[in-house]
């Protein structure tokens, strides 16, 4: 596992991530979902395991989930689990901050 420097800051992630309102982030070509719910972070991987749509172009509900803009399949954003089991669960990536920056791990 590797970390990958992200922002400069926790506070400039929080300045670019607003709650419920995932981004796109690309580390070394993959396409990482970064999205905040309740003050929190999470990572995901960017592609919906339905029919591989942007997630980072969907929306985070009040639960939680992570929500594809296409189908509107729902997936656990702390353990990238689906909400029904018709398509499998995300990858998730784990996402750490601290007084040099703030990084997301592959």
């Amino acid at each position: 596992m590797e970390w990958f420097k992200i922002f400069e800051s926790e506070g400039k992630a929080r300045d670019r991530v607003q709650e419920h309102a995932p981004q796109l982030v690309i580390i070394n070509g993959k396409r990482i979902c970064l999205a905040r719910h309740n003050g929190r972070f999470y990572a995901v991987q960017d592609s919906c395991t339905h029919q591989g749509d942007s997630l980072s172009k969907g929306k985070v509900n009040f639960l939680g989930e992570i929500i594809c803009p296409l189908h509107h399949y729902r997936f656990q954003l702390d353990s990238g689990q689906a909400c029904d089991s018709s398509c499998p669960s995300l990858l998730t990536y784990a996402v750490r901050s601290d007084d040099s920056g703030f990084f997301i791990a592959l």
